[in-house]
């Protein structure tokens, strides 16, 4: 079987239609990986591009009304749109005070967007790495479903396909049934830049375990546990269910369910690195237990809390580095930071947008077992 890479795609198949490319504010750096990666692999296929992105943005007035404007037709295209719902780095002025875009702000420019295609695009996919509403997943009670509703929104707006990264919850996509919803988690992509970051890790039963932060990412984790043939242990979140603060019951403990992790190299995976404060409880609680070397990932670090308590962990020798993806805004701080080392995903998505506009299945793209068993024997 041919080994099915940008270049085979490009050669082998017919486009669904001609492709374009939109990466809304705060995607520009992913874009244009991205669109390097496409342009490379057309050339090399003789079907020669300049570039695939085209150039949009969304004003706003002085009151804060906004609207989107694309600056070329998009015609018939297979038109991706790109964008990152967390990115507070993007600023807007109203009525003479500076903002900073929030989550609701940036999916309203997705709106726009699509609105100013106006019904004349053959298909519209969207990127979305981190799922608008996707922390409020569940409803209980009085609460709003943000996530569905948003989905649902982009469906009766003409939507084809969603694509999204390490959704906090997948179930959500139950919503829309009849939309294309693909969830992808990155583990080749992260494993390659682990074993590349720390060439003495030993990927095996007697030098590495996986430990899943809480019973929400026993997924995650039990996958990596699975590929690499090591153990697994876990931690669940013991509540204090009698009051609430901030919206949710606190925590009390972190109870440990495992074997013995004394002397062995950690790798604890999880979707979002928020405040911090849980992986950080962890740490301290894997190395109380005599736990070697820590190592943590998040598709999304985030840090809400900023960068100081890890700073001290790592000071302390209680975490030794941070894994994260370029799918979201990451400070300046951050990324000066030796500890943290960053994950790469443009040439996955670069594949994944060319498998799509070229019709080929995605789950070729997204299942990276074959690849993370070709990692392990490199490794060994």
């Amino acid at each position: 079987m041919q080994k099915l890479t940008g270049d085979t795609i490009f050669q082998a198949q017919e486009r669904v239609a001609p492709l374009s490319l939109i990466a809304l504010r705060g995607m520009e750096e992913l874009g244009n990986k991205i669109n390097d990666r496409l342009v490379e692999w057309a050339t090399s296929s003789n079907y020669e591009r300049d570039t695939f992105l085209v150039h949009a943005e969304c004003p706003r007035f002085s009151s804060g009304d906004g609207k989107g404007i694309i600056h070329s037709s998009v015609r018939g295209d297979d038109l991706f749109l790109l964008v990152d719902v967390g990115n507070y780095s993007c600023k807007y002025r109203m009525f003479d005070t500076e903002n900073s875009m929030s989550p609701d702000d940036h999916f309203q420019d997705l709106k726009r967007i699509i609105q100013a295609a106006s019904g004349k695009a053959q298909r519209i996919n969207v990127i979305m790495p981190i799922l608008f509403g996707g922390r409020q997943h569940r409803r209980n009670y009085r609460e709003s479903l943000d996530c569905a509703v948003a989905l649902q929104e982009l469906e009766r707006m003409g939507v084809s396909n969603i694509i999204t990264f390490d959704a906090h919850d997948a179930r959500v996509q139950n919503a829309v049934p009849l939309m294309g919803f693909d969830n992808i988690i990155p583990a080749y992509q992260v494993l390659k830049k682990l074993f590349r970051s720390v060439p003495d890790l030993i990927p095996d039963r007697d030098h590495l375990m996986i430990i899943s932060p809480d019973e929400g990412a026993m997924h995650r984790n039990m996958y990596y546990a699975s590929t690499l043939g090591v153990n697994l242990g876990m931690f669940y979140k013991r509540r204090d269910y009698s009051h609430v603060v901030n919206g949710r019951n606190p925590i009390v403990a972190h109870e440990y369910l495992g074997d013995s992790v004394e002397g062995k190299d950690i790798f604890i995976a999880d979707d979002i690195i928020s405040s911090g404060e849980s992986m950080l409880d962890i740490a301290y609680e894997l190395k109380k237990r005599k736990a070697g070397r820590i190592f943590a990932y998040a598709t999304y670090a985030i840090f809400t809390n900023g960068l100081a308590a890890f700073d001290k962990a790592v000071e302390e020798g209680v975490i030794s580095g941070v894994l994260g993806t370029n799918l979201t805004y990451r400070t300046p701080a951050l990324l000066s930071r030796p500890w943290f080392y960053e994950v790469d995903t443009s040439k996955y998505i670069a594949y994944i947008i060319a498998a799509i506009n070229h019709g080929v299945s995605v789950s070729t793209i997204i299942d990276p077992h074959e690849k993370i068993k070709a990692l392990l024997e490199k490794k060994k």
